[in-house]
């Protein structure tokens, strides 16, 4: 299953939640896919873009809740295990941004209605995790598409002149006068 498909079925079920533990676990599986996605990206990207996947790997971690969690195994187990196949960067990505944001929105309701300090907390640490999640999306996502909107270098001539498109020509040296 690619990842637009697994972030879309996680947007479904976040809309079909209707308890705390629910929204949890749904936080829980976008934070599952955010590393997922993230750890496909670090092995197949550029350099430039690698150490922003692996940021994005790390951000996902630190949000998922304990994999046998009974939460997860009731949501059907970690969907993002059934990542397979080669991860598009920019759908992925942008699918992966929009579910983090609805679980983030999610987790604020249930956190707002919450009467209990630790479900708040737990809300507001799940809220945190997930923009950052969120946030490393964008800016991997703000590379891939800078990297598709670069032109390729003209093999006959060259990879062109620098950013700016202005090739800097410094003045002829003049003689020094004594």
């Amino acid at each position: 299953m690619d990842a637009v498909r697994i972030a879309e079925a996680g947007r479904g079920a976040l809309a079909l939640s209707g308890t705390t533990a629910e929204v949890v676990a749904e936080a829980w599986q976008a934070q599952a896919l955010a590393q997922a996605v993230g750890l496909r990206l670090a092995a197949e990207a550029p350099p430039r873009e690698r150490t922003a996947a692996c940021e994005l790997a790390d951000a996902g971690e630190r949000g998922c809740g304990p994999v046998g969690h009974a939460a997860l195994r009731a949501t059907g187990g970690v969907r993002a295990e059934a990542l397979t196949g080669p991860v598009h960067p920019r759908a992925a990505l942008s699918a992966l941004g929009l579910l983090l944001e609805e679980v983030g929105m999610a987790l604020v309701a249930v956190a707002t209605a919450a009467d209990d300090a630790w479900v708040y907390w737990q809300c507001v640490e799940a809220i945190d995790a997930a923009a950052e999640s969120g946030d490393r999306a964008t800016v991997l996502l703000g590379l891939v598409a800078g990297r598709e909107r670069e032109p390729e270098p003209c093999e006959r001539h060259g990879p062109g002149p620098p950013r700016g498109g202005r090739v800097r020509r410094e003045p002829p040296a003049r003689g020094v006068a004594g």
